[in-house]
């Protein structure tokens, strides 16, 4: 029994820092948009919100990649977590200001922008091949976990006290990481891999994108499966926008019916990260992706031409469901098959890419569906979803590509 908890007890121990700041992370969502909306009474005061978390990223990422590879993981991840925790602790104070809080949350998303492909190369480094898609797999069912007691116990917190309680708890949650991550293992100590420090400068930076795009030319089938995903998560995005419009103006529902159809969606994700999570060793890489995405797709088709409640919750459940297979999915395959010296440079320069089309996309959805309707866009965005997902299921199923889904045997990137 030892032997066989063993090789867990760090990747435990990591899951159960993520599962708390997870939890931390839906309780300061909340409240902060609830303390927004109660200074302004403003959707579009809230909805700017949304906004500053891409743009964080845009200013973060073409820079970032050439810290984290950098600079020693562990350290760099205490340091964001420490410095997050700081800044929430500064809102919760200065919260009186809304131009105070626009400042601060676009300060706590660039370190939330830097930390994401930071922790990505440790977990790559932390865990065994052979053990991977089981940790994503329970990574999934912790988040799914905290969309269900995060906003409980945000609801017991406005009911006991006050939404800046709230934003103090998530702030505890980031020091509280910060401790976790501190009893785990220095896994560059002894690294002779390691990158020498040089001061930023934009010759670095040109060298650093050099990288990414000479590991681009020579990986084209791992970059296309990227991108083809990152599409569908774009799209998942822009869609999302505009779900509650398209709950209220098309299908009439009440404040309490989609509040409902919220928590279908959080039902489809727990099932499925448990399911999930059950039948890891009989799922195969390629087919929790492409079989995955093309599920969600499913579910979109089914919410964008239903025209009852009834249908709606059946469409939410299955892309919710199905979202859980294919998150694990992909985030397996990229662990597998991006090189761990390289996988900061690589993470940070396609999350610009991701983040610059979440902004565009969003706000062509947005505009249109102002101009046309929100009916039309939701019906076209689905099925434009249902073509993307369909060539991403028949590229990834390759059996000529299997050696990129079944480990991680791919030729060593050299930066």
């Amino acid at each position: 029994m030892r032997i066989v908890l063993k090789p867990w007890k760090y990747p435990s121990i990591l899951l159960f820092g993520i599962g708390i700041s997870n939890i931390g992370m839906w309780i300061y969502f909340i409240a902060l948009n609830v303390i927004v909306f109660n200074m302004t009474g403003s959707a579009l005061a809230v909805a700017l919100l949304y906004i500053i978390k891409p743009l964080a990223t845009l200013v973060t990422n073409l820079w970032s990649g050439s810290i984290i590879d950098r600079l020693n993981k562990k350290h760099f991840m205490i340091l964001l977590d420490l410095l997050q925790g700081i800044l929430i602790t500064c809102l919760a104070v200065f919260y009186t200001s809304l131009w105070v809080i626009y400042i601060l949350v676009f300060f706590i998303n660039m370190a939330s922008s830097i930390y994401r492909p930071c922790s990505v190369s440790y977990m790559t480094r932390l865990i065994p091949t052979e053990q991977r898609q089981k940790f994503n797999s329970l990574r999934s069912l912790l988040d799914s976990g905290a969309f269900f007691i995060g906003p409980a116990i945000t609801g017991l917190l406005f009911m006991s006290g006050s939404p800046i309680l709230a934003i103090y708890i998530n702030a505890f949650a980031f020091f509280f990481s910060a401790t976790v991550t501190l009893f785990m293992p220095n896994l560059e100590k002894n690294s002779i891999n390691k990158l020498p420090i040089e001061p930023m400068s934009l010759t670095l930076l040109k060298k650093d994108w050099k990288v990414v795009m000479e590991f681009s030319r020579k990986y084209i089938y791992v970059i296309t499966i990227y991108f083809l995903f990152s599409g569908f998560v774009v799209l998942q995005t822009a869609i999302d926008s505009l779900e509650v419009a398209f709950a209220k103006e098309v299908l009439s529902l009440t404040d309490g019916e989609y509040g409902f159809l919220v928590s279908i969606a959080g039902a489809g994700i727990l099932v499925g990260a448990i399911i999930n999570v059950v039948f890891t060793k009989n799922l195969s890489i390629s087919l929790l992706i492409g079989l995955g995405s093309f599920t969600v797709a499913i579910g979109y088709i089914i919410f964008a031409f239903s025209n009852s409640f009834l249908m709606a919750s059946l469409g939410v459940f299955i892309l919710a469901f199905a979202n859980a297979f294919a998150n694990t999915g992909f985030f397996t395959f990229y662990q597998n098959n991006i090189p761990v010296d390289v996988m900061g440079r690589i993470g940070s320069m396609y999350g610009f890419v991701e983040a610059f089309l979440v902004i565009v996309t969003t706000s062509i959805f947005a505009v249109t569906a102002h101009l046309i309707s929100v009916e039309y866009v939701v019906v076209s965005g689905a099925f434009i979803t249902l073509v993307l997902t369909t060539v991403l299921l028949f590229v990834i199923i390759k059996p000529s590509k299997r050696k990129y889904h079944d480990s991680s045997s791919m030729e060593k990137f050299q930066s």
